[in-house]
């Protein structure tokens, strides 16, 4: 009988990572693993090293030195498209969607990134949030916030990732919508969707985390399960921030 392959460990595992932009180093000996199939909240104070490490396992931005491993892979080097095609599908601060375009016609961008017809792009989209295909024929930039952040998840979500990573989700969004979509998170994890965020707002982030990493001045200072790190997260946030 055939042996199983092993399925990894660690879906994102980080080995004295340094990385920056020109001369100024942000990132200076970063060490994280994220396990497979968790949601992974990196938390800590603004300025931390929280998106500059997104940007690292990302592609968008080359370490200078250290390891960056996806599902037991070494992939230092690789830009987004290559890592995208692994499985890694981030969606940045700002949500990157396209503004003066339609709901529609956003999604149709999609299906040649995909690959997919549109049929199938829509599929996703509209089974996991509804409300966008009530919104189909209206121009992305003139929904509420928190609608722009379902489209912006939908296209991260007809790559049909492995690993997700999500850079502040909750900014300018009502409670109920950053409550709607922290549950996704949770339920897209119980789905073997490995999920690391960036979230400024600690509890938010907490209420969904299977483990918490907390990051400061480019250094993680304190890892594990959202109750043994809570004295780490509220010094890293000046003792009322979290």
């Amino acid at each position: 009988m055939a042996r199983q392959a092993a399925i990894p460990q660690h879906a994102i595992e980080l080995i004295d990572l340094y990385a920056g932009y020109g001369r100024i180093e942000v990132l200076h000996g970063v060490n994280l693993a994220v396990p497979s199939g968790t949601v992974y909240a990196l938390l800590g104070p603004n300025g931390g090293g929280k998106s500059t490490t997104l940007q690292v396992i990302s592609g968008n931005l080359r370490p200078t030195s250290g390891c960056v491993h996806i599902t037991g892979t070494h992939v230092n080097g690789a830009g987004p498209d290559a890592l995208a095609r692994a499985g890694v599908s981030r969606i940045p601060e700002g949500r990157g969607i396209f503004p003066n375009l339609t709901v529609d016609d956003n999604l149709r961008i999609w299906t040649y990134a995909a690959g997919m017809s549109m049929k199938d792009v829509q599929d996703v989209a509209f089974t996991r949030f509804p409300r966008l295909a009530e919104r189909r024929g209206q121009r992305a930039g003139t929904m509420s916030g928190g609608e722009q952040q379902m489209l912006a998840m939908s296209r991260a979500l007809v790559s049909q990732p492995a690993v997700l990573l999500l850079d502040e989700i909750s900014m300018g969004l009502a409670p109920i919508i950053v409550s709607e979509l922290y549950d996704l998170v949770r339920q897209l994890a119980e789905e073997g969707i490995t999920i690391l965020l960036v979230e400024q707002f600690a509890t938010t982030a907490l209420r969904v985390a299977d483990f918490a990493a907390v990051m400061t001045q480019g250094r993680v200072i304190a890892v594990g399960e959202p109750q043994d790190i809570a004295e780490q997260v509220s010094e890293a946030y000046l003792g009322g921030a979290a």
